[in-house]
């Protein structure tokens, strides 16, 4: 039986011996060292992400608003706009699954001051960031980062006057069919039946089919589009004038230069196909028009312009056809060299000419190649579709001259 007196000493001996203290410590912290350094990673790794984020809200703000500023998107759009504009910048930085695009906020505040206007936009994505596991031992499993970031932008906007004049051909030809299908209602008798008097008689029945357009009905929903752009950017009238003449082979009376589009509308609309080609007449008709003088001896258009808008107008003649000018002794060629002349003339007064040869022949074709300013100016279209684009494109032109942004 062991003696406690030698139990005592060894006792004392093991309580004062501090050599596994160390041991014990480092086991008892090692979680806490775990965390901090874990800690340290994560927080270099979110002031990382932080930015990134911020860059992304940055330069998502400042495109929306110079978007918007431009015309290039309207406010129904700027918010989808930020938006991916953030998604595509974040997209090499993104953990798998991460979905920026969604929970990014975007605010748009538009202020107008006569014509100006500005666009506030303030952008605001945000996610959460997963943890690396040193910190998901310590208890964290994920950080969520946001910023937000506001730019502005804007521009006023400045009218640009103009005037035009349109040379149309309605010759036979223009009544032709083209490629492009419609569908109409008609009317036809249906249901036979005898009436009192033994009389066989009918019902009135309505059904629908489906017809070519012409190439003159092509022609008026084509002008329809420029006409309409040109009101759009001139809504009151002030600052565009419009004529137009057409022609078979004799030229008709044309619908004289008046403010906005109201009457040159309603003269294409009643336009008939008809007649031979002889485009001399209607294009001279066209340039003497935008060139005219008034009783002082000044230019009659332009002087109408300075009254009205204090500018000097830009001027188009819009010359379209879709055929070969013929019936003359030579075939037509005198008309081309006429019309030729015509041309010269007008672009060196600086008259932009714009022309159009529908589903024309060879003939046609070069000759409005001819007059056209340059190869810009020129369309060769060869389906209604075509027709419809290019009136369209000459719109868009114009229009932009009539409303210019600056910003």
């Amino acid at each position: 039986m062991m003696r406690t007196s030698f139990l005592h000493p060894c006792l004392r001996r093991m309580l004062s011996d501090r050599g596994g203290n160390f041991g014990i410590m480092t086991a008892i912290m090692m979680p806490v060292l775990l965390g901090v350094a874990g800690m340290a990673v994560q927080v270099g790794d979110m002031l990382l992400s932080k930015q990134q984020l911020q860059e992304a809200a940055d330069s998502a703000a400042l495109a929306t608003a110079s978007a918007l500023a431009n015309g290039t998107i309207q406010t129904s759009q700027a918010e989808a706009f930020a938006r991916n504009y953030v998604a595509g910048q974040m997209a090499n930085y993104l953990q798998s699954g991460v979905d920026v695009k969604n929970a990014t906020g975007v605010n748009v505040q538009t202020t107008t001051s006569g014509k100006s206007t500005s666009y506030q936009v303030t952008v605001s994505p945000g996610y959460d960031l997963t943890v690396n596991p040193l910190m998901q031992a310590v208890g964290f499993t994920t950080q969520h980062l946001s910023t937000s970031s506001t730019s502005v932008g804007g521009h006023s906007q400045s009218q640009g006057s103009i005037y035009m004049f349109l040379a149309l051909d309605k010759s036979g030809s223009m009544g032709d069919p083209t490629a492009t299908v419609t569908t109409e209602s008609y009317t036809y008798d249906c249901n036979p039946h005898p009436n009192k008097k033994g009389k066989t008689i009918y019902d009135t029945c309505t059904g629908t089919r489906t017809r070519y357009y012409t190439k003159i009905e092509a022609l008026k929903l084509a002008a329809g589009k420029l006409f309409g752009q040109l009101d759009s950017a001139d809504p009151n009238a002030e600052y565009v004038r419009t004529g137009a003449v057409s022609y078979d082979i004799v030229e008709y009376p044309a619908s004289s230069l008046a403010w906005g589009t109201a009457a040159v509308t309603s003269y294409v609309n009643a336009l008939q196909s008809g007649g031979g080609t002889n485009s001399s007449g209607a294009v001279n008709t066209a340039y003497t028009s935008l060139t005219a003088k008034n009783a002082a001896g000044n230019d009659a258009e332009d002087a109408a312009h300075k009254l009205k808008t204090g500018q000097v107008p830009k001027k188009y003649i819009v010359f379209m056809t879709d055929g070969d000018n013929n019936n003359d002794s030579s075939g037509g060629r005198s008309y081309d060299t006429a019309t030729k002349k015509t041309c010269d003339d007008a672009k060196s007064k600086g008259i932009e000419i714009y022309t159009i040869a529908f589903m024309a022949p060879a003939g046609g074709q070069a000759l409005l190649h001819y007059c056209a300013s340059d190869d810009a100016h020129y369309f060769q279209a060869e389906k209604m579709e075509d027709l419809l684009a290019a009136f369209q494109a000459i719109g868009a032109k114009a229009s932009a001259q009539v409303t210019r942004l600056t910003n």
